[in-house]
């Protein structure tokens, strides 16, 4: 109805417009008629066509043509013919709208008040017409339609590549964030992945020049800048793991280190043995848990837990206890080392551990910290200038737990386990220093009592009289018994190449699988 309404509107506003504009002109010209200012001709043909067309606007309808039946208007000296329709508007248009009266008498001012009327209600009828049609043109309507309509502009081909390429892109960094969120990592250890535990919870404040060569300050850790453990997490593209004992700072989201300096693998002989880093893990995870079910926001959920590697580099505080007793001896020693590590496995993965990562114990006789000790004489160095038998006794260590962690294997299922041949790697080094741009193998960049091996067991490395090498030269030993920033460096780069480990596999192939027991 309203679409009706609004035509009819839109109609009678057209019909009152033209109206107005034939009267003007009507009236325009019946004014120049009067007066005899129409374009007067001596011609007669002209003359009559002047006439029709003066008639025709008056009246409003075209009429005849100029010479049929028409009626005459009187006046004197010549005879002015008009259509029929013409004569009547004619009279009508002379005698003015006052009712009748005076024949040839004119009524100007009232024709003129007529003119105004009228153009006023046309004008109201156009006004609202355009206010009340449907969809009536607002100011935003209006400036809409004012403005041109846009072209759409084609993108170039390259442009679309390169905007495709963008969000291929962004998809990408997503998938990365995403992996990175769900890395996880549990270590277990002693000083050799150490990453401030001992100093947070034994209140020991370890001076510089500790961390010098990386963190630029002391960090907790036993060297000069990182350990192999940091290494591992920087290729993995995550953090460096926070020591479950350190109460500012930490940051548990990937993972969590329980390595404790001076811990060993058999209970009973340190605080912080093997057995109770499992132990603090069950509870972070029992904890984690409970956050959980009550509706928190935990560091590590269920998935992360189960995803997660497990590290573990532990024994050479074990070792290092049976070194007095004879060559037999140790060797019956080692045993029972080998059967806590493989007892804390197995803990872990009835807790839903599936990765595990185990190094074995590195070369212990080529530290300057056991060749510091007074012996006899030198029949046991080897070529590079090693303890044979500590060596020896380090390598049956690492022969006994590559072989527990094969029984391993075919117990727990849906895992994998991955031995790393420690003792190969770091070895290495000393057999084939120059190669690694080192020039004394054997000696500690941090110590007292200078070459060969600037090692003095009654001091340390932070006293103020110490021996310290210069800034940037390579060395192995940091203090005697923990390794440099430069070599940890190194062996990290060896570990991760999986050419020492059984089965070869790399690490960073095993963050990118999940096992489960479905």
């Amino acid at each position: 109805m309203g679409g009706r309404m609004g035509a009819r509107l839109v109609a009678a506003g057209s019909l009152s417009v033209a109206a107005l504009s034939l009267t003007g002109n009507q009236t325009m010209l019946l004014y120049l008629h009067r007066r005899g200012q129409l374009h007067p001709s001596s011609s007669p043909e002209s003359t009559r066509r002047r006439q029709w067309l003066a008639g025709w606007l008056l009246a409003g309808t075209p009429g005849g043509e100029p010479g049929s039946d028409a009626d005459t208007e009187g006046g004197g000296g010549g005879e002015v013919r008009y259509p029929k329709p013409a004569a009547a508007a004619m009279a009508s248009a002379t005698n003015g709208f006052a009712g009748g009266g005076g024949g040839g008498k004119r009524v100007g001012p009232l024709r003129v008040q007529y003119y105004i009327v009228m153009g006023a209600v046309a004008a109201a009828v156009l006004l609202a017409t355009l206010r009340y049609m449907p969809g009536g043109p607002g100011p935003a309507a209006s400036a809409a339609r004012s403005r041109p309509a846009r072209t759409p502009v084609p993108t170039p081909v390259g442009t679309a590549r390169a905007e495709v390429a963008s969000a291929a892109d962004e998809e990408e960094e997503e998938r990365r964030r995403k992996r990175e969120a769900r890395l996880v990592l549990f270590n277990f250890g002693d000083s050799n992945s150490d990453t401030g535990g001992v100093a947070a919870v034994m209140g020991i404040r370890i001076a510089p020049p500790e961390g010098r060569a990386y963190f630029h300050h002391p960090t907790g850790r036993l060297s000069d800048g990182r350990v192999v453990l940091d290494f591992i997490c920087e290729s993995l593209g995550t953090h460096h793991l926070s020591p479950f004992m350190k109460p500012l700072g930490s940051n548990f989201t990937n993972g969590v280190n329980f390595a404790i300096a001076g811990s060993t693998a058999t209970p009973g002989t340190t605080t912080f043995s093997l057995d109770v880093q499992v132990d603090q893990f069950i509870f972070f995870k029992e904890r984690c848990n409970d956050t959980i079910q009550r509706g928190e926001s935990a560091p590590v959920d269920e998935r992360g837990f189960q995803n997660a590697l497990y590290t573990m580099d532990i024994g050479h505080n074990d070792i290092n206890g049976v070194l007095h007793l004879p060559y037999d001896e140790m060797l019956r020693k080692l045993p029972p080392v080998i059967a806590e590590i493989k007892k804390a496995i197995e803990r872990l993965h009835k807790s839903g551990a599936r990765k595990f990562w185990i190094h074995g114990t590195g070369a212990l006789g080529c530290m300057p910290q056991k060749l510091a000790m007074p012996r006899d004489d030198d029949s046991d160095l080897d070529e590079h200038g090693c303890l044979s038998t500590i060596n020896n006794v380090c390598k049956k260590f690492n022969t006994l737990l590559s072989e527990a962690l094969d029984e391993l294997r075919l117990t727990l299922k849906k895992s994998t386990i991955v031995f790393v041949d420690m003792f190969a790697i770091k070895y290495d080094l000393v057999a084939n220093h120059k190669k690694y741009g080192i020039e004394k193998p054997l000696m500690t960049c941090c110590g007292h009592g200078g070459p060969p091996y600037n090692y003095d067991p009654k001091e340390s490395c932070m006293t103020s009289d110490k021996y310290l090498c210069k800034l940037g030269e390579k060395f192995i030993s940091w203090d005697g018994v923990h390794f440099t920033d430069a070599a940890n460096g190194i062996v990290a780069s060896k570990v991760l190449s999986g050419e020492y480990n059984i089965p070869r596999v790399k690490l960073a192939s095993l963050m990118n699988t999940a096992k489960s027991d479905d």
